[in-house]
């Protein structure tokens, strides 16, 4: 009997899971950019949580410009060799979108404001470890 060959995991730690993590988040603040998603923060979580390497937030104006933009960047990351699962895109109030290494929070801007993630992983205007980019 044979034993069963089990592949190894890139880890996040690693110099190519970093570069392939660093490449998809490139991707989604293009993608986000191009879409003209307002109000993007990234937050590195790297160190904090080993859920993603990166958690990104953005809102659009309606529930149409949320939906859109989470299908593009879905497509768009298809499209690039990786996953994507998108979870809320019936409602479009905040769509999620797991990627992997990246994780994006898509919000109207009234329900953003209520949940306010961006509290919870302590990230504000001072705090250099997250990246807001202004649209």
């Amino acid at each position: 009997m044979t034993k069963p060959k089990v592949k190894a995991l890139k880890s996040a730690t690693s110099k190519e899971g970093k570069a392939e993590s660093d490449a998809l988040h490139a991707l989604v603040m293009k993608s986000l950019d191009d879409d003209q998603a307002q109000d993007v923060v990234s937050i590195p979580l790297a160190g904090k949580s080993n859920i993603a390497d990166h958690m990104v937030i953005a809102e659009g104006r309606s529930t149409r410009q949320v939906a859109s933009i989470a299908q593009k960047l879905s497509e768009r990351i298809k499209q690039a060799g990786g996953v994507a699962r998108v979870e809320g895109l019936a409602n479009a109030d905040w769509v999620l979108v797991d990627a992997g290494d990246v994780i994006i929070h898509l919000f109207r801007p009234e329900v953003r404001s209520f949940y306010n993630l961006e509290r919870m992983w302590a990230v504000d205007e001072e705090d250099d470890s997250a990246a807001v980019v202004e649209a």
